[in-house]
């Protein structure tokens, strides 16, 4: 499929990962409908940092995920959709489980009935590595367990059957892309890239963390931008889940010892408790085996292994060095 003469939806176009994805799909010169939060202050999310030639170019559509109605006339015209929109946080799922089976399971349902309906021709879903939980065999592939450990996972497990499911029981063009964990410019400090690099650029030399031994398969921003895209052209991805990581292993502990070497700043780490998940939530292990979107797709990471993650790290602490960029995250506060 080519999308230069399709018109797209993205939903989630205000978080971070929706935002860089209209971005460059804006900037390849697609044509692109943003679907944002609905708020009273007209606020774009992330979308309002984007380059002005790009934010005259992209159409804005102001809505809940929740509303059918709404999501309807969202897709309405539309050809491909690029579903993002979601809640992400996996302490706030401990806290409000309710909402996120409402946004990630009836708002990913929304979606699916109404490109059902109106015949979209293909709908790019969006899952997250910790769907498989703490791996029982690395590198992760498409066929590991399942495991719902929070509320937020057990949320995007349910999200992703119903997308199967719709593509099983009505021949939804459906494809799932599986994101291992994605970092960059704009994520919040919910994460712990952002975390890391935000305290430290404060001028905190005692960074508050939470477990250091997990492991995790980390992509920068970019390459993950890039798989969607890929996904999205290919033919042979409909009715697939293909994760969409680096296969590259460390541990946050590794990972903080980094950024404080490329910052040149020497950290005395300290564990917060409140930052540490309940025993059988943390997901300890995750390392993706990224053989089959590559074999479906034209992807490559282009910030693979330890020296693309230090490149991608490098780009990251100079985003968030700068001062105007600072200043719109709380280091100094634990962000769930």
């Amino acid at each position: 499929m080519k999308l230069s003469d399709k018109k797209i939806l993205v939903t989630g176009a205000d978080g971070f990962i929706g935002s860089h994805l209209t971005e460059k799909l804006v900037s390849l010169g697609f044509n692109v409908r943003a679907f944002v939060l609905y708020n009273s202050f007209n606020n774009w999310g992330w979308l309002e940092h984007a380059p002005e030639n790009i934010k005259k170019k992209v159409e804005i559509f102001s809505g809940d995920i929740r509303d059918l109605s709404g999501v309807r006339t969202a897709m309405t015209g539309c050809d491909v959709i690029f579903h993002l929109a979601a809640l992400i946080a996996i302490p706030y799922s401990y806290h409000s489980p309710s909402t996120y089976v409402d946004t990630n399971i009836n708002g990913t349902l929304n979606i699916l009935q109404a490109a059902k309906d109106l015949n979209i021709e293909k709908v790019i879903h969006t899952s997250t590595s910790e769907v498989y939980g703490t791996a029982c065999f690395v590198p992760i592939t498409e066929d590991h367990p399942l495991q719902g450990q929070s509320p937020y996972s057990a949320s995007k497990i349910g999200a992703d059957q119903m997308a199967m499911a719709f593509y099983s029981s009505f021949e939804t063009p459906v494809a799932i892309i599986r994101p291992f964990n994605t970092y960059g410019p704009r994520q919040s400090a919910r994460a712990v890239i952002p975390t890391l690099i935000t305290q430290i650029a404060s001028g905190k030399k005692t960074i508050q963390l939470g477990s250091q031994n997990p492991t995790r398969d980390f992509n920068y921003i970019d390459d993950i931008t890039s798989a969607f895209i890929a996904v999205a052209e290919s033919d042979r991805s409909i009715g697939q889940v293909m994760n969409a990581g680096s296969n590259f292993e460390i541990s946050i502990g590794e990972t903080a010892r980094m950024i404080s070497e490329l910052m040149g700043v020497a950290i005395d780490i300290k564990t917060e408790s409140q930052r540490i998940r309940p025993e059988k939530s943390e997901v300890l292990r995750l390392w993706a085996d990224n053989s089959k979107i590559k074999s479906l797709t034209n992807w490559e990471p282009a910030y693979a292994g330890k020296e693309g993650f230090r490149k991608g790290l490098k780009n990251c602490i100079k985003w968030y060095g700068q001062k105007e960029n600072l200043t719109l995250f709380k280091a100094d506060i634990y962000n769930i």
